[in-house]
C-alpha cells in the first residue's frame, strides 16, 4: 500500500465542501478526515493528530476562531482557514490567532492543494531552525548571520537579515503586519507598519528585481515569501 502524504482533516458544515474535497485530497494520497462542528474539531484533532487542518469558521456549535483559539491550547498543527468572510479583520484575526494561512471561498483546488503543501513543509521545517535557508538561487545562514543571491554575499544589515529570515523561516505563509513587527522589534512596534514598509522596500532593492517578486505585499494584512 502506497504511504499517504499525511492526515487532513476538513472541518466545515457544507456538504457540498466534504463532496468536493474528501475525492480531490483522497486522489492527492491524503487520508480524509471530516469534522461538521468545532467540538467534534477538536476532539479529532486530539485523537487522531492530523498533519494539517482545514477550517471553516462559520461553524453551527461555535465560531471557527474560538475553536483556532482551543486547538493552539495543545497543537501546534498547521491551519489553512476556508471561509467565505473576505474582510481583512478577519484574515488578520485568523492568523494572528495562529492560523497559518487563509484562502477565501470559492477557490481553485490547485491553490489550495499548493498552499497545504507549503503548510505541510513549513511545519516540517520548524526541527531545522538553524541550518541554512535556502530558495532558489537565495542562500540565507542563520548562524553565520550571511545571505548570498546566486553565491553572491549581500549587505544587509542585521534588522534586514532577521526580517528577511523571518519571511523565508515561513516561506509560502502570510504574516501579518503585528507579526512580523513584534518578532522583530518587539511588542512596542506592533504599530509601526510604515517603518516596516520602509524595511521591505531596503530588501527588495537589495535582493534585484527578479529575487525581490518573490516578496509579496498582501494588502492592508501583511507580506508572504512566494516561491521563486
Amino acid at each position: 500500500m502506497t504511504p499517504t502524504q499525511g492526515r487532513i482533516l476538513v472541518v466545515d458544515d457544507e456538504l457540498q465542501i466534504h463532496r468536493f474535497l474528501n475525492p480531490a485530497l483522497s486522489a492527492s494520497n491524503y487520508e480524509y478526515l471530516r469534522a461538521e462542528r468545532g467540538d467534534e474539531a477538536l476532539r479529532l484533532a486530539a485523537s487522531r493528530a492530523p498533519d494539517a487542518i482545514l477550517l471553516d469558521l462559520g461553524l453551527p456549535d461555535m465560531d471557527g476562531h474560538e475553536v483556532l483559539k482551543r486547538l493552539r491550547e495543545f497543537s501546534d498543527v498547521p491551519v489553512i482557514i476556508l471561509s467565505a468572510r473576505d474582510r481583512e479583520a478577519e484574515k488578520i484575526a485568523a492568523l494572528d490567532g495562529g492560523a497559518d494561512d487563509y484562502v477565501e471561498k470559492p477557490f481553485a483546488l490547485g491553490e489550495l492543494l499548493a498552499r497545504l503543501r507549503t503548510a505541510l513543509r513549513h511545519h516540517l521545517r520548524k526541527d531545522n531552525a538553524e541550518k541554512p535557508v535556502i530558495i532558489g538561487d537565495l542562500v540565507i545562514d542563520p548562524l553565520l548571520h550571511k545571505i548570498a543571491l546566486n553565491s553572491v554575499p549581500l549587505a544587509l544589515t542585521k534588522r534586514e537579515h532577521a526580517l528577511l529570515l523571518l519571511l523565508a523561516r515561513n516561506q509560502g505563509r502570510v504574516l501579518t503586519h503585528r507579526q512580523i513587527l513584534t518578532a522583530i522589534w518587539g511588542a512596542s512596534h506592533t504599530e509601526d507598519v510604515a517603518y516596516l514598509r520602509v524595511y521591505i522596500g531596503q530588501i527588495r532593492k537589495k535582493l534585484g528585481p527578479k529575487t525581490a517578486a518573490m516578496i509579496i505585499t498582501e494588502p492592508g494584512i501583511g507580506y508572504r515569501l512566494a516561491e521563486p
